[in-house]
């Protein structure tokens, strides 16, 4: 067998370099693939087995594919990694002119064929059209997805708003025919209920307005030092709910934490979403705890209500975008279902994750991490 080719050194990879697993039993061919594609991050495999393995482990972008190998071979590989991710990208790689082989890998939606022995500007144009074609097809997934959720959002923003418009509505309509004679116990009702739809119906747009802002700045974090107590009593400050839930009291622990570097205008968010939640489900002359501290390198706030709770089924999707709790059932939640979504993702991008623990009836405690950075 003639000698493995001299390799060359590898070049520093960019982190964004696509990855390949080359699956083939023969070192001597696996090596020759590795030369050919430099400038790829290269994983690779002797068998079938070996290859899903390496699949569940690592985040691959391609696998190349031997078709004849012992014991499962490459058709078998294109199957199970396509039932595993049906997006997931196979080239194989044969030395036979077998059509029902060829027919079986087409069947099993192969995307594209390499004949032996390799040609290697073959096998380099090959990789980087499929690629290339996995690009442009997630590039047209975000495309539906955005269009899908922005049709969603879209919905639920008509609905959202209509419901408060209804309500003056009617209460005008009813003062304009007569319904109601001013000074009536009626009429200061049904006028103290069209004020409450205005006063929500001003909610909402303010909400459309931060959400929009929100939308904008969900890139990169940008950092200062800061103090964690001096964002949570400022947003204790700030909050709309606890204004409109006069009963429920706070009780605030804040810990001793040091200076640490943080996007002050995104951890605020997160942390009012948090709050806002806990008084909006909290029952009256209820109490809400609010603790602060570090513990295991990492700053914490969390933040404990009385409320009804969450039912295990819903726990899972409450970061959801667009989802919401209705713990009554009345199908008249106020709000976008958007809070929580962006809250994680901007602890997200601190490095740290917000977690949640309910029981139906017995309240709900969401805490937030973040790695400490300190500030000397």
């Amino acid at each position: 067998m003639a000698a493995l080719p001299l390799k060359k050194k590898k070049p520093q990879l960019p982190p964004e370099s696509s990855v390949i697993l080359i699956v083939d039993d023969d070192k001597f061919i696996r090596e020759l693939c590795e030369n050919a594609l430099y400038g790829y991050r290269i994983l690779q495999a002797e068998t079938c087995e070996e290859a899903l393995k390496v699949y569940a482990a690592e985040s691959v972008d391609l696998i190349l594919s031997d078709i004849c190998m012992p014991g499962e071979s490459g058709i078998e590989l294109l199957k199970q990694v396509k039932q595993l991710d049906p997006n997931a990208t196979v080239i194989i790689m044969t030395g036979f002119a077998d059509k029902e082989m060829l027919l079986n890998a087409l069947k099993e939606d192969a995307d594209d064929f390499i004949n032996k022995p390799l040609n290697f500007l073959q096998l380099r144009t090959a990789v980087e059209k499929t690629l290339g074609r996995k690009a442009l097809k997630e590039e047209l997934a975000n495309i539906k997805r955005s269009d899908q959720l922005k049709n969603a959002f879209l919905s639920l923003v008509s609905h959202k708003l209509r419901t408060p418009l209804t309500g003056i509505s009617l209460f005008l309509q009813n003062l304009r025919y007569g319904g109601f004679t001013p000074g009536d116990p009626d009429f200061l009702e049904n006028l103290a209920l069209a004020d409450e739809e205005a006063v929500y119906l001003d909610q909402l747009v303010a909400d459309l307005l931060t959400f929009s802002q929100v939308m904008v700045k969900e890139g990169s974090v940008s950092s200062a030092p800061a103090d964690l107590n001096e964002i949570v009593d400022d947003v204790l400050q700030r909050s709309r709910e606890k204004k409109y839930h006069p009963t429920v009291k706070v009780h605030c622990t804040p810990g001793k934490v040091p200076l640490a570097s943080l996007n002050v205008e995104k951890v605020s968010f997160a942390i009012l979403q948090v709050i806002n939640n806990a008084f909006k489900f909290s029952r009256e002359s209820s109490l809400i705890t609010v603790c602060t501290g570090t513990r295991e390198g990492s700053l914490y706030i969390s933040v404990t209500d009385s409320g009804s709770g969450i039912p295990d089924s819903e726990v899972q999707r409450i970061f959801e975008k667009f989802y919401q709790i209705d713990p009554d059932n009345t199908g008249q939640v106020r709000g976008f279902g958007l809070g929580l979504f962006f809250a994680r993702d901007f602890v997200r991008q601190h490095g740290g994750d917000i977690t949640l623990v309910s029981e139906p009836n017995n309240g709900t405690t969401v805490t937030i991490n973040i790695p400490l950075k300190i500030k000397k």
